[in-house]
């Protein structure tokens, strides 16, 4: 069984290794000069996983899973559910193998991410209203089929492979003081989490969640992993009616607050992020400035703050 104590320095450096060459260091960016300031007195960094082949994040912990498979595993072909980013980064990953992929989303998901998947050579199969229905026809597949699964959230692989990017950030900026990411299933934020404070135990990591998916909000108000009754969000990549104990754990342990944003604050940050710096994200990708531009987060003056823009869209276009 994988406990916290699995996620230490040398595991997320061993995956940084891995996806040299299979996904890209993306750059850190200064976001002033701005007209509107989201973050008045501090400095705030901008961390563009936007730009990350496909699109997300995604990237980084489908390929570090997929670098630790049997060729065996490889070949009897990659499934998993999705929002759409982490198919995305399973069907990227399996192209890049020459393996078969079959992503299974929930109705929810845009028509233009399926288009996207299915240009990656993926099956795309829609199941449910949400992930979580989604990923029980998912497992289901895999069983009968016999195919390789590939968890979004919950697989230490996956989470070891999205801690690269805090990697990056405090290679990048070590005087990194608060660091923001969004929150769907956990994985992005247990891995960053856990290789930061691995790195720089001060320093202050801080999750966001949509109000009408506050999986770990209310599962950390708990004190356990809970299931939400509905989900009221169109940040689809951020909506799961539950997570999983390892991520709860990872977050327990390392993330210092969690805090929630409305949609319209997130297309409002996306807009922003837009117009002033021509960055085209999607709602999860605007979370983190979406905090700071609604006060649900404060950074006091001289303090450095890094928010990850972790998916592309158009939501701020238009």
């Amino acid at each position: 069984m994988t406990t916290v104590s699995d996620f230490s320095l040398p595991a997320f450096r061993a995956a940084q290794e891995r996806i040299i060459g299979r996904t890209r260091r993306t750059p850190l960016i200064d976001a002033a000069p701005v007209k509107e300031d989201p973050a008045p007195g501090a400095r705030l960094l901008l961390k563009l996983d936007n730009l990350q082949p496909t699109g997300s994040f995604k990237v980084r912990g489908a390929s570090n899973t997929l670098m630790t498979l049997t060729d065996a595993q490889k070949q009897a072909g990659l499934i998993t559910a999705s929002g759409g980013n982490h198919g995305l980064g399973v069907a990227y990953a399996a192209a890049m193998a020459g393996s078969p992929a079959v992503i299974y989303l929930p109705t929810s998901t845009p028509a233009a991410k399926a288009e996207k998947l299915r240009s990656w050579g993926a099956e795309v199969i829609s199941a449910g209203a949400v992930w979580d229905e989604a990923n029980v026809a998912a497992l289901e597949h895999a069983e009968r089929s016999g195919m390789t699964y590939i968890h979004p959230f919950a697989d230490p692989r996956v989470i070891h492979g999205q801690g690269t990017s805090a990697l990056e950030i405090l290679e990048d900026a070590p005087e990194t003081d608060i660091l923001l990411v969004a929150i769907g299933g956990g994985g992005l934020i247990a891995g960053v989490a856990a290789a930061t404070k691995a790195v720089k135990p001060d320093i202050t990591v801080i999750g966001i969640e949509p109000t009408g998916a506050p999986t770990h909000f209310e599962s950390r108000r708990a004190g356990k992993v809970i299931t939400l009754d509905r989900i009221e969000t169109r940040a689809g990549t951020l909506a799961p009616r539950r997570s999983d104990d390892l991520n709860f754990d990872l977050i327990q342990n390392h993330v210092d607050n969690i805090v929630l944003v409305e949609d319209s604050d997130m297309e409002n940050a996306a807009r922003w992020l837009w117009f002033e710096l021509g960055i085209a994200a999607e709602l999860s990708g605007a979370a983190a400035v979406a905090a700071l531009m609604t006060g649900a987060v404060t950074i006091p003056d001289g303090k450095t703050v890094a928010a990850i823009v972790c998916g592309a869209g158009t939501d701020g276009i238009g």
